[in-house]
């Protein structure tokens, strides 16, 4: 790992394209914070995120079917299958269902700033995992990004869309993927990310199927929207399946730590998309707050 070349001969890609393309993965992922606002006012929040789930895998399936095989570097056994799954169900099922469920008790200002804390959160797990270790500095860090997080709760929103409960979920969400980027570190360099989010999506799809049952039997798919029908395919397209991928792409390459890192911009361009399209408000409590956590996992990273 590192900045070596791969062990098997393969190019290593150059810096400005992996970058480039980390910054194009946040940016999706940012849009999606006001796309998946408007699916919701359409879905049930666990509706979906099991159809974006499946949708994403049966995107992916025959891609992976094309050329998942090639780009293994390991060619995964039957002795994989449950943990390839499993971390579907971690990255997937319960990272989506509750980003969705915790967007729709929240703002999206307050969502795309708790978000900004998971490399702390990737941080505390590889620290957990004995592959990082606590300093001094890296403490009064987390300190002071858990200072911004108790600022946020002090906002008043004028919409009436933050709640404590929504930030909780939208933490233990950012939770769940910190863990799945930690977990899937080795596995990615076994085999290649077209295998793991194939995995992944189908699997967490398929763990949700009977949640798209029930949630069927008490829906009516035919009051749905177009632009519903939109932001659902933009979710299992673009943050999901192409975002995923660049995930992977880049884990190979560069540490699950510095990877992270690029969920600084997150906030960011979530907040002003937030802002311009959606009429979010920003106040000088939410300044704060978001500086807090931003500053605290800042230093929490460097130390």
């Amino acid at each position: 790992m590192g900045d070596s070349p791969l062990s098997d001969g393969s190019r290593r890609p150059s810096a400005a394209l992996l970058y480039a393309l980390l910054t194009l993965m946040v940016g999706f992922w940012a849009l999606n914070f006001v796309v998946a606002r408007v699916a919701l006012r359409d879905f049930p929040a666990l509706l979906a995120a099991s159809i974006r789930a499946l949708l994403a895998g049966l995107i992916l399936l025959p891609l992976y079917m094309w050329k998942g095989r090639q780009l293994d570097k390991e060619p995964w056994t039957a002795k994989d299958v449950p943990v390839l799954l499993g971390l579907g169900v971690i990255g997937v099922t319960f990272n989506q269902v509750l980003f969705l469920l915790g967007l729709n008790r929240t703002s999206t200002t307050h969502a795309a700033i708790i978000t900004g804390l998971m490399p702390l959160q990737v941080l505390i797990i590889s620290m957990f995992m004995k592959v990082e270790r606590m300093s001094l500095v890296r403490a009064g860090g987390m300190l002071v990004a858990i200072t911004g997080v108790g600022v946020l709760q002090t906002v008043n929103d004028p919409h009436g869309r933050a709640t404590l409960l929504g930030d909780l979920l939208i933490f233990l969400s950012g939770s769940s993927f910190a863990a799945f980027a930690v977990l899937s570190k080795k596995l990615t360099q076994r085999h290649g990310g077209l295998t793991i989010n194939t995995f992944g999506f189908l699997g967490g799809g398929l763990v949700l199927l009977p949640v798209v049952a029930w949630e069927l039997a008490h829906f009516n798919l035919a009051q749905v929207t177009m632009p519903g029908w939109l932001s659902i395919v933009y979710m299992a397209v673009f943050p999901s399946a192409v975002a995923y991928l660049i995930f992977y792409y880049a884990l190979t390459y560069i540490p699950a730590s510095r990877v992270s890192t690029f969920s600084y911009l997150q906030p960011v361009m979530a907040t002003m998309l937030g802002v311009f399209l959606m009429g979010d408000h920003i106040s000088s409590a939410l300044v704060a707050g978001g500086s807090l956590v931003l500053t605290g996992v800042f230093l929490t990273e460097r130390a």
